[in-house]
């Protein structure tokens, strides 16, 4: 398949730049993959689509405030984002705002120092300490806003709450699972209460995730491995639960991957690792009945793996359905149950 197969035309103003109100005011569009039906609700009545005895699996990543701004000794101004803990004081990460050279360069951010160069072809910066860089982190860090979206004066503040799911509890992402987004602490209890079993799994989300495939063939395209760790309980009760034949619900396409990562073909992947898993269409699916999403850009392959999982055409007219229905685009938008 080619990547051109996944355009698609979107009025810039569906981009949403602000979540809603309330996360659970959300729309959903509720596709049935066996009739082609959808039906258009709200996400508190996400509820309403799950089944007593479904294992609902979330992702707990939590979003770090990975971008940073840093001044060369010239003044010129960098913009910084991390995208790999290396080890020690260092991270990979990507610069904007500086040309390609062999040499160490000495910057500043704030009151801390550090320095970049180039490692095969990378960025790296590297701090005084482990410490130290996660002062600066967390004394200077901004959430990493994907860049279509556009905050004109704002802090961003709002942002430390909002681009992150009321479950996130394991620090590591650079890009937020936003499935999750749309779940509040009472929706989630609501749930549980209809007999849902709700399981926690961990992927870190890195560029592997957000970098759009901008030409060629899908087959020869190449993820970058992205880290994912489950528990032997959360394995065992989703094991349990493919054996008896009750469903297995992924919230959000880093879900998925881990859950086909360790659940693939051999049916036994290791509890933890590096998942470099590229889903998309004539995948066969080994371990999930029915996704939660949101809708994605144009190229990603987020957006390819939920084409696997639909079907491209009946993808395409949901998200046709979805444009003429107004709905709200990409990080901050609104919802599909795929079932």
């Amino acid at each position: 398949m080619r990547v051109e197969e996944f355009d698609y035309d979107l009025p810039r103003e569906m981009i949403a730049q602000h979540p809603s109100g309330e996360r659970e005011a959300s729309r959903l569009l509720a596709c049935d993959r066996a009739t082609g039906t959808m039906e258009h609700r709200r996400f508190a009545d996400v509820g309403e689509y799950l089944r007593e005895g479904d294992v609902l699996v979330i992702n707990d990543s939590k979003v770090f405030p990975a971008r940073l701004k840093a001044r060369k000794k010239t003044g010129g101004q960098l913009d910084l984002l991390l995208v790999r803990f290396i080890g020690g004081g260092t991270w990979e990460c990507l610069v904007r705002g500086i040309s390609k050279t062999k040499d160490a360069i000495p910057v500043t951010l704030g009151e801390y120092g550090a320095t970049l160069a180039r490692d095969n072809g990378s960025w790296t910066i590297s701090f005084e300490s482990r410490e130290e860089g996660d002062e600066a982190i967390k004394s200077l860090g901004r959430m990493p806003l994907p860049p279509y979206i556009k905050r004109n004066g704002e802090d961003g503040s709002a942002d430390f709450d909002r681009y992150q799911t009321v479950y996130a509890e394991r620090t590591g992402s650079i890009a937020a699972p936003t499935a999750g987004f749309h779940f509040s602490t009472e929706l989630l209890d609501r749930i549980a209460a209809r007999g849902v079993e709700i399981v926690k799994i961990t992927l870190h989300i890195g560029i592997g995730t957000f970098s759009l495939i901008h030409s060629g063939p899908l087959e020869e395209h190449r993820m970058h491995g992205e880290r994912y760790e489950l528990d032997e309980t959360a394995k065992g009760r989703i094991r349990a639960a493919r054996q008896a034949g009750r469903r297995v619900v992924a919230c959000g396409t880093s879900s998925v991957r881990t859950l086909e990562t360790v659940f693939g073909m051999s049916g036994n992947g290791t509890l933890a690792g590096e998942t470099e898993l590229f889903i998309y269409p004539g995948y066969h699916f080994h371990c999930v009945d029915a996704l939660i999403t949101n809708f994605h850009l144009p190229r990603s392959t987020p957006l390819m793996l939920a084409a696997a999982f639909m079907g491209v055409e009946a993808l395409k007219r949901a998200y046709a359905e979805a444009i003429d229905g107004g709905y709200r685009f990409y990080s901050y938008g609104d919802a599909m149950f795929i079932s």
